[in-house]
């Protein structure tokens, strides 16, 4: 594995673990040359559809985009990197469980807005403003009415 530092390809581990859920392994790694010790994480490849994007372009799925969006979503807010990683797995699994060879973006997009809505309603309209595009303040203030008379079901 190559050093993140150094970029020197030998490193060693020094100790791995089962994730609680059992399908990760995080290994800690140490650096031959310069003696830095990173983490990594070993997972099962499964087969994921193919990402239909809203230009017509056919992506791989990648999980890190997903995560990205969502560490950006929940910014200064108290939502754990476990919880943004179980939300992450939940979908990659739903999709994986859907059998489908392609899926648009935009259903992605809806499951993790979804997803959010559940674990903090700050952070879900933070992802929805900026996936959504709103054009204008009315379109925000109807999400954020959606939102409130859902919270008070």
């Amino acid at each position: 594995m190559k050093c993140p530092f150094c970029s020197t390809p030998d490193s060693k581990v020094i100790d791995s673990r089962l994730s609680g859920e059992g399908d990760l392994i995080r290994r800690r790694r140490e650096c031959e040359k310069c003696q830095k010790r990173f983490t990594t994480y070993e997972r099962v490849e499964n087969v994921l559809p193919v990402v239909a994007k809203k230009d017509g372009r056919r992506e791989i799925f990648d999980r890190l985009k997903i995560v990205h969006g969502l560490k950006k979503a929940c910014e200064k807010r108290p939502v754990s990197m476990d919880v943004l990683e179980t939300l992450v797995n939940k979908i990659e699994r739903e999709l994986q469980e859907s059998g489908e060879k392609e899926v648009s973006s935009s259903a992605i997009g809806e499951m993790v807005m979804e997803a959010l809505h559940q674990v903090d309603a700050v952070a879900y309209v933070r992802f929805a403003s900026v996936y959504r595009s709103f054009k204008d303040v009315n379109q925000f203030m109807k999400e954020l009415e959606h939102l409130l008379k859902s919270r008070n079901k």
